[in-house]
């Protein structure tokens, strides 16, 4: 079996692939405190949880965009099953251009995403990628990552304004019957929601109007806050939410590895 790893600032989603299917997959958040033995006992438990067991695992793999989580993630995951995940970075062989000003800084999640867009559509694309940021990647039919966008994320919006403002408390984030509302939690969730929203559209909507060559590139959404903002899109036409765990699978298979 592959165990894939997609380590982001706030939550670490983990997924198991057996051959081409994936069987499992789990999240939890990204601590900076975890200690490797923590790890190690996480993923254990989580295996055998769902009926498999560390010997089963033969190979691993991670992307990571939070560097302080990272070692001890990789030590934790050596302790449970004997080996340390290959790590997603600019500098390996794998099936995507980074055809940007400053290549060696494109996150590995964008890098990630990019295969697996070129694997599953074969068409240009934007993947719109829901997590503590949200990630705008742009990528070619034959497997370039042009740039993008980063905004903040629908957490990081929410939790701002509260800390902002004092008289505004924090809020679960549910999209609202109506965009007027009525009591000031329905305000902020309709603010929050229905604005980020309308921002996903219009940023996409200029990312089309700029797009190089003249075809449409077809929009995906992906991460976690996914399910949320979808519904109030007019300019997301797909979801695919185990878009990164897909392409970590797709880029093990480039880098030979065997489960």
């Amino acid at each position: 079996m592959l165990l894939v790893i997609d380590v982001g600032n706030t939550e670490i989603t983990l997924g198991l692939f057996d051959g081409n299917q994936l069987a499992d997959d789990w999240r939890l958040s990204s601590s900076t405190k975890r200690t490797p033995d923590e790890w190690a006992t996480i993923l254990t438990s989580y295996l055998s949880h769902a009926g498999h067991s560390t010997q089963e695992v033969t190979s691993s793999i991670a992307a990571s965009v939070a560097p302080a989580v990272t070692e001890r993630m990789a030590a934790g995951v050596g302790l449970a099953l004997g080996h340390r995940p290959v790590q997603i970075e600019p500098s390996l062989e794998l099936p995507v251009e980074l055809d940007v000003d400053e290549p060696l800084q494109v996150g590995a999640d964008r890098i990630v995403n990019t295969i697996a867009a070129v694997g599953l559509y074969q068409r240009d694309t934007v993947v719109v990628d829901f997590g503590t940021a949200t990630t705008f990647d742009c990528i070619t039919a034959d497997g370039r990552f042009i740039g993008g966008v980063i905004a903040p994320g629908l957490e990081v919006a929410a939790a701002e304004l509260s800390q902002r403002a004092a008289k505004l408390p924090a809020t679960e984030l549910v999209p609202p019957a109506n965009v007027i509302g009525r009591r000031t939690e329905d305000c902020i969730r309709s603010g929050v929601l229905f604005g980020a929203a309308e921002a996903v559209d219009g940023i996409v909507r200029r990312i089309k109007s700029e797009w190089p060559g003249e075809t449409t590139p077809y929009v995906v959404a992906t991460g976690g806050l996914a399910e949320m903002i979808v519904p109030l899109s007019r300019e997301i036409e797909a979801t695919e939410p185990h878009l990164t765990l897909l392409g970590l699978k797709l880029a093990a298979e480039h880098l030979g590895l065997k489960w």
